[in-house]
């Protein structure tokens, strides 16, 4: 079938480092018909300036969403804008018979994600969260870990804690639109986007949410957080060696002020071990700086996270004694593996790999945990069908 048709919106770092290159990697799935750049600077504006003439060729500069919609050849609309922007953009696109694809956070609020993701069944239109680190490399060998069965000298047993980070150190604002009292603002939206997405991949919807929220740096607004602790409460399962923990608690965090290298990325505590690994993924900063979106997936170095920044597994031995080892990072990071599954959904209509009810899930339990650390209280998730 012919490419798919795309028009992104937006070529600030995200566009130009999660979205474009993908769109250009795949020449036989994706079509990189337009752009949306309000103020282009030059013939190929930030594009070319980034990838080159090459890849700006045949490129339209779209300077606002009207013409974006006006354009009958456009087929997907990739939304990489700010993110108080991405209900109103997505709603015009798909009211506009486009298939649409948004970063995270899909909306401000779950009432928009809900209504937004009833108008795309209605008009049979695809709607996509771009929940790309489901596709981390340490994201995809921890679920190989966590699937061992029960008898592998390995497993973790029966989990009673998941602690998951995204830490980082900044003590100045970025001086973004990310500093600025909008709605969907915050390192919460920013980065527990993630987080929670992850969470409920592993372990489905929780019971209860507890939250603290805050600006810890004391700079700009006081309703921009740069700091969170969320648990999220799940009941305990019976472990098959009798042992049954009371409750299963994940715990997400994001801080700005952390000092340390590599930062924590992981803690999974079980009935039989533990598992613990520093380090991100690697793709962001590889897609930074490649030189081509040929290279995506066919370097030697592409996606795979250097041992260094490996996981470690300590498992109690026969004898009692705990036994150390290296838990390789073998899964090769691909977000390329999301355009891949957009393009065959919306030219086969293959399932979703990440579905619009499970990001509309992530911005209900965001809004909860907000509530959570204002009224200083646990709060019930209500049971949803």
């Amino acid at each position: 079938m012919a490419p798919i048709k795309t028009c992104v919106l937006g070529v600030g770092l995200g566009g130009l480092t999660f979205h474009v290159p993908f769109v250009l990697a795949r020449p036989t799935l994706f079509k990189l018909h337009a752009v949306m750049e309000r103020n282009p600077q030059g013939p190929g504006g930030k594009l070319q300036a980034r990838f080159g003439e090459e890849a700006a060729k045949g490129v339209i500069i779209h300077r606002d969403i009207d013409a974006v919609l006006a354009d009958p050849e456009v087929e997907l609309v990739v939304i990489s804008t700010p993110s108080e922007t991405h209900y109103e953009l997505a709603k015009k696109s798909l009211q506009a018979g486009k298939h649409v694809l948004v970063d995270k956070p899909v909306t401000a609020y779950f009432s928009q994600a809900e209504e937004l993701g009833a108008l795309a069944k209605s008009k049979n239109l695809v709607l996509y969260p771009f929940q790309n680190r489901r596709w981390d490399s340490d994201f995809l060998t921890l679920r190989k870990l966590l699937d061992l069965p029960a008898d592998d000298p390995k497993s973790l047993g029966t989990l009673f804690e998941f602690e998951s980070r995204f830490d980082r150190y900044r003590a100045e604002l970025k001086g973004s639109w990310k500093d600025q009292a909008r709605p969907a603002s915050g390192l919460t939206y920013d980065l527990a986007a993630h987080t929670m997405d992850q969470a409920l991949v592993l372990f489905g919807r929780p019971q209860k949410i507890t939250a603290f929220v805050e600006n810890i740096r004391g700079l700009g607004s006081k309703e921009v957080d740069d700091c969170f602790t969320i648990f999220l409460h799940y009941p305990g399962q019976k472990a098959a060696s009798g042992v049954q923990p009371q409750s299963l608690k994940v715990i997400l965090r994001g801080h700005i002020l952390s000092v340390r290298t590599p930062q924590i990325r992981y803690v999974v505590r079980g009935t039989r071990g533990t598992f613990s690994k520093g380090g991100v993924d690697v793709q962001e900063d590889q897609l930074k700086v490649i030189p081509s979106p040929a290279a995506i997936g066919t370097t030697a170095e592409y996606g795979v996270e250097p041992e260094e920044i490996w996981g470690t597994v300590e498992n109690l031995g026969p004898d009692g004694k705990v036994v150390r080892s290296v838990w390789p990072s073998t899964e090769r990071g691909a977000y390329v593996g999301l355009y891949e599954n957009v393009a065959a959904v919306i030219r086969d209509g293959a399932e979703q790999a990440v579905k619009w009810e499970q990001s509309a899930t992530v911005i209900e339990l965001i809004e909860l945990a907000y509530k959570s650390a204002k009224e200083e209280r646990t709060l019930e998730v209500p049971a949803r069908a």
